[in-house]
């Protein structure tokens, strides 16, 4: 299999910038990382997918090898299918955004400025833990009279006419 660089610094370029698309507050710019991202997932899988070959198609004269591996195809197609619903959905919310705001930017709540204020510190996670942890009784268990000790909880079989 041979390596095309030119190929491989597009899927970076391509993972670069989606990354960087992804990570603004602007809607529309991580629907643009998202289709980014997965063009650049798409060149990938069929990279690795190796040369192009014969179509998979069965010849009795065409030897194993030079077959093309379908696998990668299918992925890719699986993948422009998913994304296309994830885009659809991103821009499902990016018109209601607009609708009901008119900006496309993601806004911090209040309460996500509180809980980001707050402390990190959790009473119950976080405090000291006695050494004695057991929740069970230390004491023996007391044997009851009709209970053999061979099978200890199997009382009173044989009234009943089972057999242990």
């Amino acid at each position: 299999m041979t390596v095309n660089l030119t190929l491989l610094v597009v899927m970076g370029v391509l993972y670069a910038v989606g990354v960087y698309l992804l990570l603004e507050r602007s809607l529309t710019r991580v629907l643009l990382g998202l289709m980014l991202l997965t063009n650049g997932t798409n060149l990938l899988i069929l990279h690795a997918g190796g040369a192009a070959g014969s179509a998979p198609l069965y010849d009795g004269s065409t030897a194993a090898e030079d077959y093309s591996d379908p696998l990668p195809q299918a992925l890719v197609l699986t993948a422009i299918v998913i994304s296309l619903a994830v885009t659809a959905f991103l821009l499902g919310m990016i018109y209601r955004s607009w609708v009901l705001g008119r900006r496309d930017e993601i806004q911090d709540d209040v309460e996500d400025r509180r809980v980001a204020r707050q402390s990190s510190y959790d009473v119950e996670d976080d405090a000291d833990v006695p050494a004695d942890t057991t929740e069970f009784d230390e004491a023996p268990r007391r044997q009851d009279p009709g209970e053999s000790l061979e099978t200890p909880g199997a009382r009173g079989i044989e009234k009943w006419g089972g057999k242990r």
